[in-house]
């Protein structure tokens, strides 16, 4: 559900006007809400082309996505650095399944996070920025499906910032700069990325803190595009792939059981509704 007042410079306009640009929804949105859910004008149904006047209230109620899998109560504890109305922002744990799936249907991400609401019925779970099962740190979880759709327009732009550390196997050279391989999936293979050149175009910023024994270093990314797999890939093309990782290096099952070692470290976000600037550090335990 979403609401909105109108303001006095927007008196006359069409109620669609106002959801596309005031309340910033899709125009997927606002069919989806016109034609499978409702859209209310001082608590009645209205259709889009009515003209509106200051003080009104428009009230939007998305229908909510049935679920691939029926959630199941997972008590994981979890750590909650933020959380509003809106959105929630977790220390996702490694190893973890961000959402559920056939090979983890009750171990997930999702699954806690409906223990965490308190299994409330109708729960519909939103990821926005999802983390591979072997990477740990902050992620993001929206409330409503409006906010989800905000925040995914704002993803890989400056309203929303993520940074991760990673500790490689090998030292980058030069120890700053940026990896502008585009990537594609590998024939023949489920869920393998590789370089290619018909692949999607993906660039990664990157910068060695620290030089480690074992020529290992640990290195601050940023992304700029968001691909499948694009930090491991991209380590792994420059000859420095991340620790542990048993699809683009080597795994490490002793020293990373179960995990690689890639954690979501730092998060700078718009709030897409308040406006407020949320800044969150996570610092990985190796």
């Amino acid at each position: 559900m979403w609401e909105w007042t109108v303001l006095r410079e927007e008196e006359g306009r069409r109620v669609r006007e106002i959801l596309r640009t005031s309340m910033r929804l899709s125009y997927t949105a606002m069919k989806s809400a016109k034609w499978n859910g409702d859209i209310l004008l001082n608590g009645t149904k209205t259709t889009v082309d009515v003209r509106v006047r200051a003080g009104d209230r428009i009230r939007v109620i998305l229908p909510d996505p049935s679920p691939v899998f029926t959630p199941t109560p997972y008590d994981l504890p979890l750590t909650v650095p933020y959380e509003d109305e809106q959105l929630l922002v977790i220390d996702k744990p490694a190893p973890l399944a961000s959402q559920s799936s056939l090979k983890h249907p009750g171990d997930s991400l999702e699954n806690a996070v409906y223990s965490y609401y308190g299994c409330p019925e109708g729960f519909v779970y939103r990821p926005v920025n999802r983390l591979d099962k072997g990477t740990s740190g902050l992620m993001v979880v929206a409330r409503d499906g409006h906010t989800q759709d905000l925040l995914q327009r704002m993803l890989h732009g400056e309203d929303f910032v993520r940074e991760y550390i990673a500790l490689t196997e090998g030292i980058p050279d030069p120890p700053e700069g940026v990896i502008d391989l585009p990537i594609g999936k590998r024939e023949a293979a489920s869920i393998r990325r590789e370089v290619r050149p018909d692949g999607q175009r993906a660039r990664t910023l990157y910068r060695v803190l620290e030089q480690r024994p074992g020529h290992r270093a640990l290195v601050r990314v940023r992304l700029e595009t968001g691909r499948t797999h694009q930090i491991r890939v991209h380590l792994a093309a420059i000859g420095c792939p991340v620790c542990g990782d048993f699809l683009y290096g080597t795994e490490r099952i002793e020293e990373f059981p179960g995990r690689f070692a890639l954690h979501s470290a730092y998060l700078k976000l718009k709030h897409p509704v308040t406006g407020k600037l949320l800044e969150l550090e996570s610092l990985p335990k190796w």
